[in-house]
């Protein structure tokens, strides 16, 4: 295709959850309705403390009677042991698929390569795994789950051309879109600061699960006051922690970054009204996404 790339993201892996009670076992567990989950339909979900605070956060898609949790792959070992403590007497199964690889696809063509519309979750099989629409967002392409023996081969017959991770991560940061714990903090991020609302990470009517109450009280009494936006560097790029001030004062900090744009947590009074922002050395230029909704404009 003219324009659709694609890149194994080796920093990813799959979690499966198997057994009869697979559903019933995450559906109390996580932040998006297990039960919408289909070998056609993906959804993107969190883990968080009993406080509201993030622990992980992954994909969700059905394959062979199983449910695929595609999440960061150091941390798999983690997000296992997590869910584990919860299994007590559910009969479910969580194993590690070291067999199956994800990539990423990208592109102004990537969804008509994969014959997927341009619906967030949307999927279908493809090449003995499965592809599917990222269920954030349309504009970051499609996953695809795939054995690891044959992916590359599978996608470059679908005209796909190979790209490097620096390129897939522009398209992500320009966005304005969290990369797990890159940018989000273990057990202290709140999911609304970082757009889960928006990208279709929250279902609201789905029941209780863990730190739902929290994160539901922080959504109807407008306490969000601060948002992870995508911001243009002029000057040496910060480190991800260091603060962004402007006239002395504390307005938030930088996350991950790229060849010039980054993410960073900002207060919104400070983001929106257009003073000079700086982190370091650098001028932070920061640039509210389309996608977001803020109470400041009635949108939250």
């Amino acid at each position: 295709m003219a324009d659709a790339r694609f890149v194994l993201l080796v920093d990813r892996g799959i979690l499966a959850v198997g057994g009869p009670d697979r559903r019933a076992f995450l559906q109390g567990l996580v932040s998006n309705d297990v039960d919408k989950v289909s070998p056609a339909q993906a959804r993107y979900a969190a883990l968080l403390t009993a406080q509201g605070k993030y622990l992980h956060d992954f994909m969700m898609i059905e394959l062979d009677e199983a449910l695929l949790l595609e999440g960061e792959a150091a941390r798999l070992t983690d997000l296992k042991r997590r869910l584990s403590v919860y299994r007590l007497r559910a009969k479910a199964t969580i194993e590690e698929r070291a067999d199956f690889t994800v990539a990423a696809v990208f592109g102004g063509d990537a969804l008509a390569a994969l014959d997927l519309p341009a619906e967030p979750g949307a999927a279908r099989a493809f090449a003995r795994g499965v592809a599917f629409v990222d269920p954030r967002l349309a504009a970051l392409g499609a996953r695809c789950i795939l054995p690891r023996d044959g992916a590359r081969s599978a996608l470059i017959a679908a005209g796909l051309e190979e790209a490097g991770f620096d390129a897939y991560d522009r398209l992500r940061l320009g966005l304005g879109v969290a990369d797990g714990s890159r940018d989000l903090v273990l057990e202290k991020s709140i999911l609304l600061e970082a757009g889960f609302d928006e990208l279709n990470g929250v279902d609201w009517n789905k029941g209780c699960d863990i730190g739902q109450e929290l994160t539901a009280r922080t959504k109807y009494r407008g306490l969000i006051k601060r948002r992870l936006m995508p911001v243009t560097i002029d000057g040496t790029t910060p480190a991800p922690g260091t603060i962004v001030f402007t006239e002395g004062r504390d307005v938030g900090e930088m996350r991950s970054s790229r060849d010039g744009h980054g993410l960073a947590l900002l207060r919104i009074d400070a983001a929106l009204d257009h003073r000079q922002l700086r982190s370091g050395d650098a001028v932070i230029i920061p640039e509210r996404p389309a996608w977001m909704r803020l109470a400041e404009d009635g949108g939250a």
